[in-house]
């Protein structure tokens, strides 16, 4: 099984070009559905077999998401075996994946953006890093992924433009915007080459050690502005995504605009924010109609 699996992973990098977090999630599905069982040879599991896996994953108090997760990294699996004629039947050909129950995602204000702008110090060097990293992030929808592996040559300060690396490692072009091109100029200018001490690297956004910041190191540093910000609720890298998203929308950006700013491949993932604001639409009626 673990032969399969490695080669099966090595499918999703060099064919499929996953990203690297992307095939560790799908290896590490597997692996979960391998140990369960670990006594069974891979040609003989059956559809009875996964569906009594994936009852197993609900006793054990897993989301119903992580469950419908787990069941698409397990067909894929046994897909990319049935195509390399290693088993002679596909066992999850007829599981119907669930159609996902899709929540709408929390939103920050406008207010609560400019509050969590304002919040780093950019007296040092790495408040100013830091704050054109949150500019950047609400300006472009980036991924925290996207963000953290920006590279000097990605950005064009001139022009006003971010190439950036999504999944599947598609390229696309997102315009900048003023405010970041300021703070991403006053930092290039002021905060990097102290935060470097002459050292050279290719990354944007380096820490005091000069190696790339990492997504676990910003979710940190943006815990500690939503706090001095005064920001209730969690706020994640992924919810400034979401204030890109839908504040464009809000001010009358056309949805395939904000799909392709965004990278998704399908614009029904985009078309989760037009919820948000429809949403938006009825409190504000119920509030402010005189016969609401």
């Amino acid at each position: 099984m673990n032969q399969y699996i490695a080669e099966f992973s090595d499918h999703l990098k060099i064919e499929k070009r996953q990203s690297p977090n992307t095939v560790s999630a799908y290896r590490r599905d597997i692996k979960r559905f391998a140990s369960y069982f670990s006594d069974k040879k891979i040609s003989a599991v059956t559809a009875s077999d996964v569906r009594s896996f994936l009852l197993y994953l609900r006793e054990e108090g897993l989301a119903a998401s992580t469950v419908a997760r787990s069941l698409s990294s397990v067909k894929s699996f046994f897909s990319y075996l049935f195509t390399e004629n290693q088993i002679s039947e596909n066992p999850t050909e007829i599981i119907e994946s669930p159609r996902p129950w899709r929540k709408l995602p929390s939103v920050l204000s406008m207010e609560d953006v400019d509050a969590l702008l304002a919040a780093p110090d950019t007296r040092t060097p790495a408040g100013l890093r830091d704050l054109a990293m949150l500019e950047m992030l609400y300006a472009t929808g980036l991924r925290v992924s996207e963000l953290v592996s920006v590279k000097m040559s990605a950005v064009d300060l001139k022009v006003g433009y971010l190439r950036s690396l999504g999944k599947g490692s598609k390229e696309r072009v997102v315009p900048l915007g003023d405010s970041a091109r300021v703070a991403i100029e006053d930092y290039m200018l002021n905060g990097r080459p102290v935060l470097l001490k002459n050292r050279s690297s290719a990354d944007m956004f380096p820490t005091r050690r000069g190696v790339a910041m990492t997504r676990q190191g910003f979710w940190k540093i943006l815990k500690q502005y939503t706090v001095k910000a005064g920001i209730e609720g969690s706020v994640s890298p992924h919810t400034l995504r979401h204030a890109f998203a839908t504040h464009l929308l809000e001010r009358g950006a056309d949805l395939r605009s904000v799909q392709q700013m965004l990278g998704h491949s399908d614009i029904s993932t985009t078309q989760i924010y037009t919820h948000i604001l429809q949403e938006r639409m009825h409190e504000v009626h119920d509030r402010y109609h005189p016969r609401a």
